[in-house]
């Protein structure tokens, strides 16, 4: 929800260099989903001094991943290859509709087998894409990633995806009995959630559209939006006759929208201006607008880079050295549901200088994965600000958890005034003098919070000297002190983030199932959020939650 530069300069005007700052910044990104917040910083790289970005990607499911890589292979695609316009229309297209163009779904296909051919060879993945890196993945990740670009590169009469069949699907799941008046509670969600918070450029026509038919940006006629977007499927288990089987199918968003991403801020207010009470331009429109300024200056910045590769060749560097200005960046994947154990590897420790966490992934903040940021280093919390599923007592609760967790994990907030935001900021605290002049190696200094005290690791006297009869010393085990409970409450997952049992196959008719298991999803969600947020379909007691009242929406909304 929403996309900003990630805060990677300390603060102060954006052109005054910094003589703290380190040539390298390493960015450590939980459940991005996508890859606008990568492309949002590299944009804006050149208001900063010149420095390499090493962005490291941990999400809980294989599409998203790969999703990622599609996203940022269209947008470093060469200006001679695709021109501005057209780039910007097929990532829209690719990210956000549940229907694309066949332009745009030949080109998922060709950057699928493309993918598929590079995978298994590692040599000719870092000579073609120099720019992302899966080295860290295991190789049954890797092969369940091959397998998610196989589907995307076949055919509907290889491996069918019935997209708008999911998506109603989907929708009378999520609606349930309110599904007859789709119509007005979409008016309802629009009007007094979405507006009420921030987002009142996204008109009723586009909205209740992408509600209906899972099009949101309809760029060119409507009726050449025909082909299912695959990017969008998922797998997941499911119980069928007492056994679990992979599932692939449509588990995303039908609530909210791609909209709040790109098409309710923008750096040209004159875009986000109102007559007579209502803007002037749509959600749509800004996002097209938002999304063309966003590869116009990657663009800028790219042959920028270009340009002072001479020079540092002139300095002393060699021809095809890659100095850090050709390839400014480099993109890591981590193996899935890593972030619990990623303070045991020393090479982590103390190391990233902005922590990013997605809503859907709050849960995973901890003492642990604090230490693994800088002293001085910041953290932004994605909020679930623009959830309309969530009322105000909900909305305050989930900020007061974020603090609770990031305080816990050794961050404070930062001072804010005004109206809520769609992110929580937080920085790391300093490290105490004490603890500086102390020598500390890596896993000690990452598993300091999880230390006993100094009290328990000490024996009593009379343990030290064993009786005359004794002939073997006491097994090791019995001096060990029990490590400390974890403090209550403090790793517990937001409702949204919960995974639901399984579910009869019989209730999802329009399931496909995948019998030989390629997509088996990690443990945890497994459902990707195709655009920053998916939640789960609301129980019997929140049915009523978003119900319009009688006479419905049209008559209470001007």
């Amino acid at each position: 929800m929403g996309y900003e530069a990630l805060p990677v300069a300390t603060p102060g005007p954006p052109d005054a260099p910094s003589r703290g700052d380190p040539p390298e910044l390493d960015i450590l990104l939980l459940g991005s989903v996508d890859a606008r917040h990568v492309l949002r910083t590299l944009a804006q790289a050149p208001r900063w001094p010149l420095r390499r970005f090493n962005f490291f990607v941990l999400e809980n499911n294989l599409e998203a991943v790969a999703r990622q890589i599609l996203i940022l292979n269209l947008a470093f695609e060469p200006p001679e290859k695709m021109g501005l316009q057209e780039k910007s229309e097929t990532f829209l297209e690719l990210w956000g509709n549940g229907l694309v163009r066949t332009q745009v779904a030949e080109y998922i296909r060709a950057q699928s087998q493309r993918m598929r051919r590079l995978l298994p060879e590692p040599d000719d993945l870092a000579a073609e894409l120099p720019q992302l890196s899966l080295e860290a993945l295991k190789f049954r990740e890797r092969d369940s990633l091959e397998a998610v670009f196989t589907f995307w590169a076949a055919s509907e009469v290889e491996a069918s995806f019935p997209l708008s069949r999911l998506w109603d699907s989907r929708l009378r799941s999520y609606l349930g009995s309110r599904y007859d008046a789709r119509s007005g509670v979409s008016d309802w969600d629009l009007h007094m959630k979405l507006h009420d918070r921030g987002a009142r450029v996204i008109n009723s026509r586009e909205f209740r559209r992408w509600r209906e038919t899972s099009v949101a940006f309809e760029i060119r006629d409507a009726s050449a939006y025909q082909l299912p977007n695959r990017t969008l499927a998922s797998g997941r288990l499911m119980s069928h006759r007492g056994e679990r089987v992979a599932v692939r199918g449509y588990w995303g968003d039908v609530a909210t929208g791609p909209f709040v991403a790109f098409g309710i801020e923008s750096d040209d207010q004159s875009l986000l201006q109102t007559r007579n009470g209502m803007p002037v331009k749509c959600a749509g429109e800004i996002s097209q607008h938002n999304v063309s300024s966003l590869f116009r200056a990657l663009l800028a910045a790219r042959e920028e880079a270009s340009e002072a590769e001479p020079e540092a060749e002139a300095e002393g560097g060699t021809p095809g050295s890659d100095p850090a200005g050709s390839r400014p960046f480099r993109v890591h994947f981590l193996p899935l549901g890593a972030a619990p154990t990623l303070h045991h590897r020393s090479h982590f420790c103390s190391r990233f200088h902005l922590l990013y966490v997605s809503c859907g992934m709050v849960h995973q903040l901890s003492p642990e994965l604090g230490a693994c940021v800088a002293p001085g280093g910041r953290l932004v919390v994605e909020l679930a600000r623009y959830l309309v599923d969530l009322r105000a007592k909900q909305l305050d609760s989930f900020s007061d958890r974020v603090r609770e967790l990031a305080e816990a994990a050794g961050f404070v907030a930062e001072p804010h005034e005004g109206p809520p935001e769609t992110f929580a900021r937080f920085s790391k605290k300093p490290q105490p003098v004490s603890d500086e002049l102390q020598p500390q190696d890596g896993p000690d200094l990452c598993q300091k919070a999880k230390a006993p005290p100094l009290d328990n690791l000490i024996p009593p006297s009379e343990s030290l000297t064993p009786p005359s009869e004794a002939s073997e010393p006491a097994p090791s085990g019995l001096l060990r002190p029990a490590l400390p409970p974890d403090a209550a409450g403090m790793l517990t997952p937001p409702l949204d983030s919960v995974t639901p049992p399984p579910e009869d196959l019989s209730q999802l008719i329009d399931a496909e199932i995948d019998p030989l298991g390629m997509l088996t999803p990690p443990p945890g969600d497994p459902t990707p959020a195709p655009y920053g947020n998916s939640r789960p379909a609301p129980g019997p007691e929140d049915s009523g939650m978003l119900s319009p009242p009688p006479g419905g929406p049209a008559n209470r909304v001007p």
